[in-house]
């Protein structure tokens, strides 16, 4: 199946094939034209599926530049996730030329509402800035077509719930609702089927896909040595962009004050530092103006980021799920990938934890 196939018009298809995009995901295949058609979907699917385009792709092809009113409404538990919506969304709208707002904490909300006098057509929002925009009457989300949440399972894992029943009591009962969710547990569900209409339910299985598409691999360590065994490594693979992962913003300021110092093309992010300076190292790496992209967890749930060859576990997490989202920045759709985790002795038990989860034994890695 191609993207004409699914009803893509010629406009976007050019985009698509200029961004390197020529054939849909398993998501991708399945969502856009039930979408298309007005139906309210739950789909899991995990981050890297292409599940972004699969709820963009059909909203950019019924969005209408004529009608003066807010028609759609995307909700994402994180800025950074926002930031990615946003930066898909305007790429596609080269095609439409529709009106969009981001709508975020750590961004200017005098400037957001001096882009509301305008008309907005697309609203891509975290929940408190939005409930800011309602409480101030900047926002009328009353005529809105369809309504995304997108990484449901996290805005509830977040405490988000009751934000965003409050934000769907502003939009019409008539709108279409679209829930997508790496996982679909009771709670997603629950929440789901509330605000929804004979919802179809697409469920994509990607983690065990994504595991295999991974060469994964451990150095055992101690923590006193643990950095010289990293720059070993980063020096025998000198991959084309790379993250490293670390468990603390002071672990993360520490190793990338050491890298810098060895001369190593770097940056760090953390949420200590600047949204607007943040923006910035993300788009750096994105361009690949940054080798070495140095950060806590925040960086890895919800950020898809093309070219990532090589994930380095400086710190083991602390869980497997947390083990599998973060090496899930590497061998997107279907791509090799790579990922060495440094361990030592005490996290010996945490380590067999995540070999009986992804029921694998990672292989060790000499240095």
């Amino acid at each position: 199946m191609n993207f004409r196939e699914l009803g893509i018009k010629e406009d976007i298809l050019n985009i698509l094939n200029k961004n390197g995009i020529t054939t849909p995901t398993p998501i991708q295949e399945e969502s856009v034209i039930p979408i298309k058609n007005g139906q309210d979907i739950i789909a899991q699917a995990q981050t890297g599926t292409g599940k972004t385009l699969a709820f963009l792709l059909p909203i950019f092809e019924n969005i209408s530049k004529d009608i003066n009113s807010t028609q759609v409404l995307i909700l994402s538990p994180t800025r950074e996730l926002a930031i990615q919506i946003t930066e898909e969304a305007t790429k596609l709208n080269e095609a439409k030329n529709i009106n969009i707002l981001a709508a975020y904490g750590g961004k200017d909300i005098g400037s957001q509402i001096n882009k509301l006098k305008k008309n907005i057509h697309l609203i891509i929002a975290t929940p408190g800035r939005l409930l800011d925009h309602l409480d101030r009457g900047t926002i009328d989300l009353s005529k809105i077509k369809t309504f995304v949440l997108d990484e449901a399972d996290q805005m509830l894992l977040m405490g988000f719930k009751n934000e965003v029943e409050a934000i769907l009591s502003k939009t019409s009962n008539k709108r279409q609702t679209l829930c997508f969710s790496a996982t679909m547990n009771s709670q997603v569900k629950k929440l789901a089927y509330r605000y929804m209409t004979d919802p179809m339910e697409i469920s994509i299985k990607k983690a065990e896909v994504t595991l295999d598409s991974i060469k994964q691999e451990v150095v055992e360590t101690t923590d006193r040595w643990k950095q010289d065994a990293l720059f070993k490594v980063l020096n025998e693979d000198n991959p084309f962009m790379a993250i490293i992962f670390c468990r603390t913003k002071r672990r993360v300021d520490a190793l990338e004050e050491a890298m810098a110092k060895n001369g190593y093309n770097c940056a760090k992010l953390h949420s200590d530092i600047q949204q607007s300076k943040r923006e910035r190292i993300m788009k750096s790496f994105r361009n690949a103006d940054i080798q070495y992209l140095i950060a806590t967890d925040v960086a890895s749930r919800g950020l898809d980021i093309s070219g990532v060859d090589n994930i380095y576990n400086y710190d083991i997490p602390e869980t497997a799920a947390d083990y599998v989202h973060r090496i899930g920045r590497t061998g997107r759709a279907g791509k090799g990938g790579y990922t060495c985790m440094f361990i030592d002795p005490k996290n010996i038990k945490t380590l067999n934890e995540i070999e009986e989860t992804i029921k694998f034994e990672i292989p060790r890695r000499e240095i």
